[in-house]
């Protein structure tokens, strides 16, 4: 029996975790004290990596789908196929005829993160999506525009801050997210033990919402009326300060001007007077941060409510301070691996839709599919992602995948997306690999380091995902004429990932190494966040300027919102913390108990439409309807219904064995892809107007 260290790579939090290994088996998984930034704390997704591993419905070596069914290749012989497909398509109808659709899974893997998008360029292709899109898509924007770069993203200095302010964000059942911060209930203890406080606005009483000082619900999609409502009341009590360095603040002060609390009020359904009263504490808090997140970015006006969550944070002194938001200081630096950004210098083929660092909106991915004519996607490659589950109108996009002329998926599973691929290449499960969480610690409450060694070996028939990526790329690197840029590719894909988290290592601002790590194997620490401004500013001036025309431009958008209306039903998702969105829904440790796909509904809307507890009811949207078992809960909104996303695993060919607790439907299946925030073009999820009827 042996105990090896390493980390869970399921979530943002990053824990350490010990495992106990018998006999080349995993039999125990717990908590890691010595890991200075997670301190122990696990949840339950962290145990179930041993399921992962041990998983039946797991894939290990490629398969290609026949009309018999699926069949076990060689890797040499898929790689050909492979290949060979996708430079033909590419060849007869242009570069920009093979689609790419990246996962979530991707951003916590090292070798994903390392050999991936240079596999992907080989592909030369514009039609690029990923999760981003449905996601943090609004965080990196406003990063973008403030700050000179798309991941240099403040984080709230949660082990110092005195006054926590949250919208659409339920770190309790997300272990933090754009946040890197494990064991947040203990985090949250120990705010308010010290005397802080604690104020959640949120549609539904979540579970972090339960625990805090002042919960507030507020109707979908109007959060970016009570945050420019806020900054009206800093503003009008003379409380706006700023640094030297920050300039438009008389611009955003006449942008804001018609947003009085009272305004916002009618819109939101917060009182004029809570309004006024968070901002005045906001505003005198000794250290404040306000935090948004899922909630605030996938709805109609996302990029204006993340905007508008950093002007507050700047205007009140509370950006770059202790307590406040802060800037990391992580031992291998992930912008230098990853571009500023860019916004819009192509757009989709069919609506239009603005690029953003490269990719496009996940919204358009189906009509780019599906709608004939040059530039038209006829072939997909899709990395640890599950679309139709995961992105809006899942039955077109289910549709679109299934006219494609060929798809590769590289994937463990055969879920309800591989299942059209015409080839599936499995990477090894996290255990047997080496991680280094290159972009988490870009989002750390506190800066440390840990480098994890494989807790058990990988087959020798297996590969990791980072030697497929290299296998791939190289291939592709193959059939074009040499040249001095085709020797660099060559060499990036050839190198393994260890060597060039080593190489960041040892350039980083605590001159590190792989080495040095592994005498830690339980992480090293390296303090507590720091001031870094001006100087880390992605801008030649550095400096802020607040009055970014991209925002202030779309605000006049915002009129459109009108005072709350009796009859409506507006749709948002959530979360379980037993749920890893889409997958690992067929680990029974993890779906154990009550069913959770359940549509809750408060119950004075169940009573005002004759519906019951309990009782199955068709939820419909503009762009379909499901049948879903509805639950009175008086913890959600009056006006306002919630599905949990990643469910629907009722299509036929998915080879998952899942069990009745997650057998509800997908949300995604209601969820609207016309439906989208215009400015940064992420997937509007959240506020989906509905009705919801009998049967």
């Amino acid at each position: 029996m042996t105990v090896r260290r390493t980390s869970c790579n399921l979530c943002e939090a990053i824990c350490g975790v010990l495992v106990t290994v018998e006999n080349g088996r995993v039999t125990d998984i717990r908590g890691d004290e010595s890991d200075p930034l997670s301190r122990g704390h696990i949840c339950p997704k962290a145990v179930a990596l041993r399921d992962l591993q041990d998983d039946p419905d797991r894939l290990t070596t490629p398969v290609r789908r026949t009309p018999d069914g699926w069949q076990q290749i060689s890797w040499e012989a898929a790689y050909e196929i492979v290949v060979g497909k996708l430079t033909g398509i590419q060849k007869e109808h242009g570069r920009n005829a093979v689609g790419v659709y990246l996962g979530n899974p991707n951003v916590h893997s090292l070798g994903a993160l390392t050999h991936l998008p240079t596999m992907v360029r080989q592909l030369r292709t514009r039609n690029r999506f990923s999760a981003t899109s449905i996601d943090q898509l609004p965080h990196m924007l406003a990063s973008y525009l403030l700050y000179g770069h798309q991941l240099m993203v403040p984080v709230p200095d949660i082990d110092r801050t005195s006054y926590l302010l949250m919208l659409g964000a339920n770190p309790l059942a997300s272990n933090g997210s754009m946040m890197t911060a494990p064991g947040f209930g203990t985090r949250l203890k120990e705010l308010r033990k010290r005397g802080g406080k604690v104020v959640v606005v949120d549609p539904r009483r979540t579970e972090t919402a339960a625990v805090s000082d002042e919960h507030h619900f507020v109707r979908p999609g109007t959060d970016a009326a009570f945050l420019l409502a806020l900054i009206h009341q800093v503003i009008s009590d003379g409380h706006a300060q700023v640094a030297s360095y920050v300039d438009g603040l008389a611009a955003v002060e006449a942008a804001v001007e018609q947003w009085t609390p009272e305004r916002a009020a009618a819109i939101t359904g917060i009182p004029a007077e809570v309004i006024r009263r968070v901002a005045r504490e906001f505003a005198a808090a000794e250290r404040a941060a306000c935090y948004g997140r899922v909630g605030v970015s996938t709805q109609q006006f996302g990029a204006i409510c993340q905007w508008a969550i950093q002007v507050l944070n700047i205007i009140t002194g509370n950006l770059d301070r202790s307590g406040g938001t802060m800037f990391p200081r992580p031992a291998v630096n992930a912008l230098l691996g990853l571009g500023r950004g860019h916004v819009g210098v192509w757009k989709s083929r069919v609506r239009g839709l603005p690029e953003f660092g490269g990719e496009l909106p996940v919204p358009v991915m189906a009509e780019e599919i599906l709608t004939p004519g040059e530039g038209q996607i006829r072939a997909m490659v899709t990395v640890a992602g599950n679309p139709v589950l995961s992105t809006p109108n899942g039955r077109r996009l289910d549709e679109a995948l299934g006219s494609l002329d060929f798809m590769v998926a590289i994937d463990p599973y055969i879920n309800e997306t591989t299942r059209h691929a015409d080839v599936i290449l499995p990477p090894a499960p996290p255990l047997e690999r080496e991680h280094y969480d290159i972009v988490f610690h870009q989002l750390a409450v506190r800066n440390t380091a840990r480098w994890n060694d494989a807790v058990l070996p990988k087959p020798d028939a297996a590969r990791h995902d980072w030697e497929i990526f290299r296998d791939l790329g190289l291939a592709l690197v193959r059939r074009t004429p040499w040249s001095r840029r085709r020797a660099e590719v060559t060499a990036r894909l050839r190198m393994p990932p260890r060597w060039i988290v080593d190489a960041g290592l040892r350039i980083g601002p605590y001159r590190l190494s792989v080495r040095k790590l592994r005498r830690s194997p339980g992480g090293v620490d390296l303090g507590p966040l720091q001031p870094a401004l001006p100087a880390a500013l992605h801008r030649k001036t550095k400096r802020i300027d607040l009055a970014q025309r991209m925002i202030l431009d779309e605000l006049p958008r915002l009129d459109a919102l009108t005072a709350l209306s009796a009859d409506e039903l507006l749709l948002i998702g959530r979360r379980h913390l037993r749920n890893n969105n889409s997958w690992m829904h067929n680990s029974a440790r993890l779906v154990k108990g009550r069913p959770r796909h359940q549509l809750l509904m408060h119950p004075d809307d169940l009573a005002d439409r004759d519906l019951s507890d309990g009782q199955l009811v068709t939820v419909t949207s503009a762009a379909g309807s499901v049948a879903v078992e509805v639950a009175a809960s008086k913890d959600i909104m009056p006006g306002v219904v919630s599905m949990p996303h990643g469910f629907g695993h009722n299509r036929p060919g998915s080879r998952l064995t899942v069990a009745n607790q997650v057998q509800g439907p997908s949300v995604n299946d209601v969820t609207d892809a016309t439906l989208i925030d215009p400015v940064a073009g992420t997937a509007a999820v959240n506020g989906v107007p509905v009705t919801v009827t009998a049967g």
